[in-house]
């Protein structure tokens, strides 16, 4: 195993060198990034299929295209983004001007899983490098053919001391999280989420929390039923419902239950035939223990759609679920597979009242025509983000923060708002030396008055 605290002792000297805070040196970073991912296509999608049974299409749309945006994007914006912000400065200061520095944190840390194990690599390094940080990359040993190529990539054509991909398991992991960061980034399950954080608040170190939950898809009888169905099981079904964000359950109004089940399998078996659990291009469960995990939970409610299995390729089926109530298992945790629960309401409120009484989900979708619907869910529940009749895309943009919220995490990124995350946001005021008021120096008999008329 690598040296890790001597690989931290370096990155330390070497950011303590300035080099990377250089607007020019990030720019060029960020270039080479980028040009390595497009040499290095062929064998990302050779990874992606070995590790998870992704075609080269779901990859490229998921994984790869959305990091190269990404890239690109900050590159284009970077400057922008690192200049000093003006901002208004109270009557009380005059005369004063006030800025805002955004500065690099220093040296990070970087955790990412193995569900988008490219994605959820690169999109927050980007982040990290653009604002001028180093970092130590520790990819998921549940993807090792991803973490390899990953590890080819960054220490490929970085400096080991300006960032630097470590791999290996729990004993790596153990080792990086007694270090002392200056920022942790972290994507992973909630319970190992609290390990980092614990872990961060012995040194007082920031953490991005990027976690997970059961994200709710609420259907009522307003919506575009045959859509819904279209874009749920797009949704639920991509990577094969390993997503941290796909519709964990859906909630629907009793009254269009049966069409959405009959939209539902519709779209199943034109997306990839009769028999999912044999089409190569339907992704596969990670390793045996989630499949053998999943594969219990079919036996959770009445399969009405799919469930079939297929344990020589560790695939399951998209399967539907009725006849599952709160207390089923399934409905105890993040499924993170491909089996999707529906459960129904009568009303609106009954919906709201199930979800509000449990943690807050990193996404929510709500399927619906009724702008009143919106609106009660929109201001009665707490959740990380998500689509108003539609699923998942929300995360595909630059121009919003992606993240969640209580339970499914805090702190958000992608396009600025990753730029954000990890800088500092040092504020500082430049005060005129042509005049001095005596208002705020002691004695202070007589000035109470004066005093209450600026700050009230």
């Amino acid at each position: 195993m690598d040296n890790i605290e001597q690989i931290v002792f370096n990155m330390r000297k070497y950011f303590n060198g300035d080099r990377t805070k250089s607007v020019p040196f990030r720019i060029d970073a960020l270039k080479k990034l980028k040009r390595a991912i497009l040499e290095n296509e062929p064998l990302i999608y050779r990874a992606l299929k070995q590790d998870l049974g992704k075609h080269e299409y779901e990859a490229y749309l998921t994984e790869v295209g959305t990091v190269l945006h990404e890239i690109g994007f900050a590159i284009k914006h970077i400057k922008k983004w690192a200049k000093p912000e003006s901002v208004k400065t109270p009557f009380m200061h005059f005369i004063s001007k006030s800025r805002i520095y955004c500065e690099p944190y220093g040296v990070t840390l970087i955790i990412s899983p193995w569900n988008y194990p490219f994605l959820l690599t690169f999109a927050p390094l980007a982040g990290a490098i653009a604002a001028g940080n180093c970092a130590v990359v520790k990819p998921s040993d549940y993807s090792p053919a991803a973490s390899d190529v990953t590890r080819r990539i960054i220490n490929g054509i970085f400096e080991p001391a300006y960032v630097k991909v470590l791999t290996g398991g729990r004993a790596v992991n153990q080792s990086l999280l007694e270090q002392n960061f200056d920022y942790i980034f972290f994507t992973g399950s909630p319970e190992v989420g609290k390990t980092v954080m614990a872990a961060a608040a012995k040194s007082l170190t920031p953490v991005t929390l990027e976690l997970g939950g059961k994200s709710p898809c609420i259907v009522d009888e307003t919506a575009d039923i045959e859509l819904a169905a279209k874009r749920i099981v797009w949704g639920k079904f991509l990577n094969s419902g390993q997503t941290c964000v796909a519709p964990d359950y859906v909630y629907v109004q009793k009254s269009v239950k049966e069409l959405l089940l009959s939209g539902l399998k519709k779209h199943i078996v034109r997306f990839w035939g009769d028999a999912p659990e044999t089409n190569p291009d339907y992704p596969k469960i990670v390793n045996e223990k989630h499949f053998l995990r999943l594969s219990a939970l079919l036996d959770n409610g009445k399969i009405v759609i799919g469930g079939m299995v297929n344990a020589a390729e560790n695939r399951i089926a998209p399967a539907v679920l009725t006849d599952v109530t709160w207390d089923s298992p399934v409905m105890g945790g993040e499924i993170f597979g491909p089996v999707l629960p529906v459960l129904e309401f009568e009303h609106i409120g009954e919906a709201v009242a199930a979800i509000k009484a449990r943690p807050k989900p990193l996404a929510l979708y709500l399927f619906t025509n009724d702008p009143q619907a919106q609106a009660v869910i929109m201001s009665r529940l707490s959740f990380g983000g998500g689509c108003v009749n539609d699923t998942v895309v929300h995360l595909a943009t630059p121009y919003m923060p992606f993240g969640g919220v209580g339970n499914s995490g805090m702190g958000g990124y992608h396009g600025e708002y990753g730029f954000m995350t990890f800088s500092h946001r040092k504020s500082v005021l430049k005060k005129s030396n042509l005049i001095d008021i005596n208002l705020r120096y002691p004695p202070y008999d007589k000035k109470i008055k004066t005093i209450k008329r600026f700050l009230r």
